[in-house]
């Protein structure tokens, strides 16, 4: 057993008690953080004169060449050592000998893996960001196709007004876009270099602190030493951040599974993004909205899983933070691989244009445009409201829709129809007339879909 604190003990760690205690399992993900982390320590050492040229030299190479051969497969990360650090220390050691020793010089375990997480973090927020980019972007092409593609617009999932499906995913696109934002201001916040707090109170050697946090990018370094080594509000954020994005994909997965349905037939799933059935031929399964749907649950139980181990504990470091790791990296792959693959699905998914259309008009979807016109000639609205809810009941009665009654049956509900009527609740004019900023009309869409365009090539 590869331990760094074995020192003060004076019995072998029982294997149980090892294993329980050990991380390597979870936390080798992270060599290639640990690592980079550990050259800009041995560089801020030398520019001290805590190390020499020649030490930081040969810590540098020899630290280089175990990342290289843990990425060609030649030096595996085996559960022998306690954690990634022990890993990497143990096996510098043996490549460069007794320089290698020099390398935890002003550093404790607790702010190297308080080191490690942030810069993991960082370069994971990067990729969640992409790939909500890669959502905002398929989104808005769907905006462009479809800004006359007429569709219910739904409320209690009654059918309510018509929208076109370019709104439908306007509405989508702007949940992900603040999505990218709340990543964008974790970043940000978390941004700090906890590297030199030492175990909780900082250390007596000469180090500048500033100069490490420039080596990795950060804004500066952390304030306060215990503060550093405990915080771990970055991962909450972080955690809850994902789990809006998944409550956010849920929400749009469920309205795939319920458009997929018979009863509605909006649209069809790639074959690729769906299954069937091991018994009904006739089914086409859409299993990845309902996968999405389901993981959405897991990403919540990291999220409250964090929050509860943190709830109780006293400054500073504690052995249970060492839990936050495997929920994080567990909410990351999850809320990573739902991202890909629904949008590869959203992406492949075909629309049935005209079953939405028809799906809108025998919604009675413009019943509400039907009450304006006789309002906008001259009928009280309350009255207009019951001769509207008449014409509906007509319709329901006959099996058909409001565009499909004849003037002379307009007529006998209220003689004040005329034949523009037909005009005034066509899916197009109750969808045209609608052009404040944000509503469905085709020219308020190009407005919003120009500012979309504006804000993905800022980007």
């Amino acid at each position: 057993m590869a331990q760094l604190w074995g020192g003060r003990f004076t019995k072998e760690t029982d294997q149980l008690v090892y294993n329980f205690n050990a991380s390597i399992s979870f936390d080798k993900r992270f060599y290639a953080q640990d690592i980079r982390g550990s050259i800009a320590h041995v560089t801020m050492l030398a520019k001290q004169g805590i190390l020499t040229e020649d030490e930081k030299e040969k810590i540098i190479d020899g630290l280089e060449g175990i990342r290289r051969d843990v990425e060609n497969g030649s030096l595996p990360i085996t559960e022998e050592y306690e954690d990634i650090h022990s890993f990497v220390e143990a096996n510098l050691i043996d490549r460069i000998g007794d320089a290698g020793k020099k390398l935890h010089t002003g550093r404790s375990r607790n702010d190297q893996v308080a080191l490690d997480m942030k810069l993991y973090i960082r370069d994971e927020i990067v990729e969640l960001d992409g790939l909500l980019k890669d959502m905002l972007n398929v989104l808005l092409k769907l905006m462009e196709e479809n800004t006359e593609t007429y569709m219910p617009g739904f409320t209690h999932l009654q059918k309510a007004q018509p929208v076109t499906l370019a709104h439908h995913m306007g509405a989508y696109f702007e949940m992900f876009k603040r999505d990218r934002s709340r990543m964008k201001d974790i970043y940000k916040r978390m941004n700090t270099c906890p590297l030199g707090a030492g175990a909780l109170a900082g250390t007596t050697y000469p180090l500048d602190r500033e100069y490490t946090a420039e080596l990795l990018d950060f804004d500066g370094p952390t304030l306060n030493s215990m503060d550093s080594v405990s915080d771990r509000d970055y991962l909450i954020e972080l955690l809850s951040a994902m789990s809006t994005v998944m409550m956010h994909l849920s929400r749009f997965s469920e309205e795939v599974i319920i458009w997929n349905s018979n009863e509605y037939r909006f649209v069809e799933i790639d074959d690729a993004y769906s299954t069937g059935s091991s018994i009904m031929p006739q089914k086409k399964n859409p299993d990845i909205a309902e996968l999405v749907r389901g993981k959405t649950g897991r990403v919540y139980g990291a999220l409250m899983g964090l929050l509860t181990t943190m709830k109780g504990i006293p400054l500073a470091y504690n052995k249970d933070m060492q839990e936050d790791k495997e929920m994080v990296f567990d909410a990351i792959d999850t809320t990573k691989g739902c991202l890909a693959l629904f949008t590869g699905m959203l992406q492949t998914m075909k629309f049935n244009k005209s079953r939405m259309e028809d799906s809108a008009k025998h919604g009675f979807t413009n019943a509400t445009d039907a009450a304006d016109y006789l309002v906008n000639h001259g009928v009280p609205f309350r009255d207009a409201h019951g001769i509207v809810g008449r014409l509906v009941l007509y319709c329901i009665d006959k099996g058909i829709a409001l565009d499909d009654m004849s003037l002379e049956e307009f007529k006998a509900i209220s003689p004040v129809f005329e034949e523009d009527i037909y005009d005034a609740i066509s899916m197009k004019t109750c969808v045209e007339m609608r052009n404040t900023l944000g509503a469905p009309g085709k020219a308020a869409m190009e407005k919003v879909i120009a500012i979309e365009k504006a804000y993905l090539a800022g980007e």
